[in-house]
């Protein structure tokens, strides 16, 4: 089956190789041509030199937003035949989504919103969490190729996984920088982070901050996750909308948003999320690391 793939980031350069090595015959496009080249290279996938070498039965986004997901479709949609299925794997508004479903079915086209949640170690292994939304044909069409990435949760129709995947990842914002925030505290009594993290864990208090990003991206020093704070922060405001949309108590979001704000305006453009630690730590005037791991702040 052949399947098109726009975006080779960090993400979708490991999820066009699964699919090839899952059987798929996968022609890829991105704007970075060095990207194209590498992928090209892996066996079951064929470089496209433009965005209409993308049209397949099924075609697969991996882009940073939905503004970008619809350049790809304006030029794509009129070169799919009828039937054919258009799939957002990226994180876009709800709202984004739903228009663009409008457009793609004047031309007998489906889109289906499958954002991913996991590592870009989990997409090359094919274990990503995927949020699929759409009508019950479309998902059972989509998840012959979503299936090879990882586990598909079917969450609603059409807009409803791109909401999830932003309220998610607001959750995700807050626990990150509740579990920093209260580190930081810990060092200031003579705690040791290591040791803090080992309690944490094995307390109520864990969560999918404390198990992986403190220990394995901000304690080593790395701050490389592979998910930027831009990209983390656009969730944000979108599950924050959402959150005003629908009305009721958004303290917690309302905070979060307000703080990775503040920290995208301090960091470097290209920091990635976890770097809002690093942040934290200039705020309180300590480091959580241990010297030994501590890496030179960037400037910018």
């Amino acid at each position: 089956m052949r399947v098109g793939f726009a975006g080779l980031g960090s993400m979708g350069g490991g999820m066009c190789r699964r699919l090839a090595d899952r059987g798929f015959d996968v022609t890829v496009f991105d704007i970075d041509r060095e990207a194209v080249r590498s992928a090209d290279r892996h066996p079951g996938i064929e470089g496209a030199s433009d965005i209409p070498g993308l049209a397949a039965p099924v075609v697969v986004t991996m882009l940073p937003d939905g503004s970008a997901v619809r350049q790809v479709a304006d030029v794509l949609l009129p070169r799919l035949g009828p039937g054919s299925l258009l799939v957002d794997t990226g994180s876009s508004a709800p709202s984004d989504t739903l228009k663009l479903g409008r457009v793609a079915a004047d031309h007998g086209v489906t889109v289906v919103d499958a954002p991913v949640s996991g590592s870009p170690a989990a997409a090359r292994a094919g274990e990503l969490t995927l949020m699929a939304a759409g009508t019950p044909d479309a998902l059972d069409r989509a998840e012959v190729v979503l299936s090879a990435l990882g586990r598909v949760h079917r969450v609603g129709p059409a807009g409803a996984g791109h909401a999830l995947k932003a309220l998610n990842n607001l959750l995700s914002a807050v626990n990150l920088a509740a579990v920093a925030e209260v580190m930081i505290t810990g060092r200031a009594f003579g705690l040791d982070p290591a040791v803090m993290l080992e309690v944490i864990n094995a307390s109520t208090g864990r969560n999918h901050a404390s198990q992986t990003k403190l220990p394995d991206h901000v304690l080593s020093g790395t701050f490389d996750s592979g998910f930027a704070l831009r990209l983390m922060l656009k969730d944000i405001r979108i599950a924050t909308s959402l959150q005003a949309e629908a009305g009721g108590p958004a303290a917690f979001g309302t905070a979060c948003g307000e703080l990775w704000e503040k920290a995208f305006a301090e960091l470097p453009g290209n920091a990635d999320n976890v770097e809002v630690v690093r942040w934290l730590e200039g705020v309180a005037g300590r480091d959580l690391r241990p010297a030994t791991a501590v890496r030179p702040r960037q400037e910018g």
